[in-house]
């Protein structure tokens, strides 16, 4: 709630300081307000450039609340399956699942302890991970002679790390995703021609349009942090967080990480 608080006041302050410019502006130009032929292309102009700047906002906006959907999306799969073969290792010799258990306690843990601030910077997690993978791969397999209800539950494990693999590999695909450097150039674009049009073709000579010039800048600032938050799935403000594995392993929180 503090980055939401955050945004909102640095929103107010940039409306605010919209409106004093505005007012100092009009108050150097009086002899403008009287081109009535200017004010109305100039509020048509306003009023395409504010459409087109709402469509590159809302594109911007799907594609990063996109990104974190998938982020979300690929974390619980990849926990869940992580669980999920705990519970199967049931159902293997004693020895078998406490390796089997100790390696998806490690995983979690390094994940969590690991991967996730790595994630949070844009960075690759790294092969450690995968090696633990093969671990449970290799641990998750029944030998040959394994009667046939531990060849079904080797099968059913392996399934389930089969899911692990896909989720990870999607996770890892989202860390690296970002919003486009030619959204947000556009992005830059639109503000600028928004409010340099409010200047020099001089709109907000009233109250209530100043007021309305206000609330766009307010939402516009409130919109472009949003953005700028989602823009990194697993950050620290709007971000993806590791819960899903520290709700199945809630030792992973505490644990020293292993790379």
């Amino acid at each position: 709630m503090s980055h939401a608080f955050e945004a909102l006041a640095l929103g107010l302050l940039v409306a605010l300081l919209a409106a004093a410019a505005i007012l100092v502006w009009r108050r150097f130009h009086r002899a403008a307000d009287g081109d009535e032929e200017g004010g109305d292309a100039a509020e048509y102009m306003s009023m395409m450039i504010a459409l087109l700047y709402a469509l590159l906002l809302g594109l911007s906006l799907v594609n990063v609340w996109e990104m974190r959907s998938a982020a979300e999306g690929h974390t619980s799969t990849e926990a869940g399956a992580l669980h999920q073969m705990t519970v199967l290792s049931e159902g293997m010799p004693a020895s078998r699942a406490a390796r089997i258990d100790a390696l998806a306690e490690r995983y979690a843990a390094h994940v969590v302890q690991y991967e996730w601030p790595r994630m949070q910077q844009h960075e690759q997690p790294g092969e450690p991970g995968w090696s633990l993978v093969r671990q449970l791969r290799a641990a998750a397999a029944a030998p040959a002679d394994a009667p046939p209800p531990q060849q079904a539950t080797a099968a059913e494990l392996l399934g389930q790390l089969a899911v692990l693999d896909d989720a990870r590999r999607g996770r890892e695909a989202v860390s690296q995703e970002t919003l486009s450097p030619l959204l947000w150039a556009g992005m830059a674009v639109g503000a600028i021609l928004s409010f340099w049009i409010l200047f020099f073709y001089g709109i907000g000579r009233g109250i209530s349009n100043l007021v309305m010039v206000m609330g766009m800048v307010l939402l516009t600032v409130f919109l472009g942090l949003l953005i700028h938050y989602l823009a990194t799935p697993f950050g620290e403000t709007m971000g993806v967080s590791p819960d899903a594995f520290t709700r199945y392993f809630p030792e992973s929180a505490g644990t020293a990480p292993e790379g």
